[in-house]
Parts: structure tokens; sequence; C-alpha cells
């Protein structure tokens, strides 16, 4: 039976990593401001398109996001401490996704496309991620972004399908519309069970892969590498760096 999509094209943060932000938010009440005030600022366009576009290093990043958090509290000491919080803080991936993922990868190519920095790669590597996926697209090495049109025509290319054919998943909803504005199918991610009725199509055509695609990617393809924890800001001991890839 013929696939009822060519490729999944599927965002990054948000939807296969997931941030915890408890040791920043408890910081920053410790400090007076309310909690998302270091998450606001490090997202603010002027402050997160240099880094997703790969203008500027992390570091770069990171001490900028300082330097306005020290504007607001008047104390640099503390600031750099909530800097640290933020660049440090660990997350989780969500292995039924990622078993999802191979199960569906089993019949057409995967292609990871996120708005992220430029140490994405090793913050695949240190997440046990960096064969797993057929394509990266990261905003970061194409220079474009979501929800520009650019990003998306090169993820399809990379895919080597048409975008008609393409199913795109992201937890951003501007991003979802403008990939079905070049005429993918566009999945608006909150939860699990939303991916699974997108992916029902290709699932239930497997013919005998899904006992096999139930292993995670990042079981299935890590070469050696650990394949647990993470936050492009840290990976459950692992450095992972920050990765502005919620967009």
């Amino acid at each position: 039976m013929e696939p009822s999509y060519d490729a999944v094209l599927c965002d990054f943060d948000g939807v296969i990593r997931h941030h915890d932000t408890g040791a920043v938010n408890d910081l920053e009440r410790a400090c007076g401001l309310a909690e998302g005030t270091t998450l606001g600022i490090a997202l603010a366009p002027g402050l997160l398109d240099p880094v997703s576009r790969g203008k500027i290093t992390v570091d770069e990043w990171t001490a900028s996001i300082v330097t306005e958090l020290e504007r607001l509290l008047g104390d640099g000491e503390r600031a750099a401490a909530l800097g640290r919080a933020f660049t440090e803080a660990g997350a989780h991936l969500d292995e039924e996704i990622l078993g999802l993922l191979r199960r569906v990868q089993a019949r057409v190519p995967v292609v990871l496309v996120t708005n992220a920095t430029v140490q994405l790669e090793e913050d695949l590597r240190a997440l046990g991620l960096a064969y797993a996926f057929d394509e990266v697209v990261s905003s970061a090495r194409v220079g474009a972004v979501k929800p520009e049109r650019r990003i998306y025509e090169i993820a399809a290319e990379r895919a080597g399908a048409a975008a008609a054919r393409c199913l795109f998943v992201d937890d951003r909803r501007e991003n979802v519309e403008a990939a079905r504005a070049l005429g993918m199918t566009g999945v608006l991610y909150r939860e699990v069970a939303d991916l699974r009725e997108a992916l029902a199509p290709l699932l239930d055509g497997e013919h005998g892969h899904a006992m096999d695609g139930e292993r995670s990617l990042a079981a299935d393809g890590n070469h050696g590498l650990a394949a647990d924890g993470d936050h492009g800001l840290a990976a459950e001991g692992h450095r992972a760096g920050p990765s502005p890839s919620t967009t």
C-alpha cells in the first residue's frame, strides 16, 4: 500500500524534547521576578533571532540574556546565577513520541526541522540522537527560521518529497499555519494522541514493522551514546547547552 505521506517533518522542542524550568522558576521567585521572565528574555526576537540564524554563538546569546537580567535586577551576580540556571536546566525526551517516529521511519523519511543554535548537533550527540533522523534541518545552519517559507522548502527537499506529500508537526500554531500555506498537512501538537492520530495512516500500513519499531529512535541509532535527559541546556549529566528550538 502506498504511504499516505512521503515524509514526516517534526519539530524538536515541545514535541520530542521538553524543558524543565523548575529550578529557573524557583530562582526567579527568589529574585522577585515573575516566573518565565528569563525565558521571555531569551526568546525575545532581538536576542533569539541572531542565535537561531547561526549569527552568534550560544555563549554570546547567554551573555545577552544575563545583560538583560542585570538591567532588571540591578545585580550582576544574581543575573549571572539566573543565566547559569537557564543554561544548565534539565529536560527529558518523550520516548513515546520517539517510538512513534521510529515506527514511521520504517516507511518514510523522518526529518527534524527546528529553530536551533549551532550547538544542536552537539545536543543530539549527547542525547543519543545523532543518527536518529534521516535529515536534520537546523535554522542555525540554513539561515532561515520557522515560520519562514524557505526552511520548509529546504526540509521538503532534504526529505525528497513534494510539500503536498509532507506531514509537518509543531507545537506552535504560526509554524503549522506556514506549513499548511505551502501545501503541507500540518498538525498542531499538544499531546501524544495528536501525533498518533496524524500518523495513523502510516502506522496502519506497517505490515509487521510495529514490534520492531516500538524501539525509540534514541535506543536504535545512538551508536553507544547516552539516550536520556536533556535541555539543549543540559542532559542528565551531559552538558548539551541552550537551544532555542522552542519556536
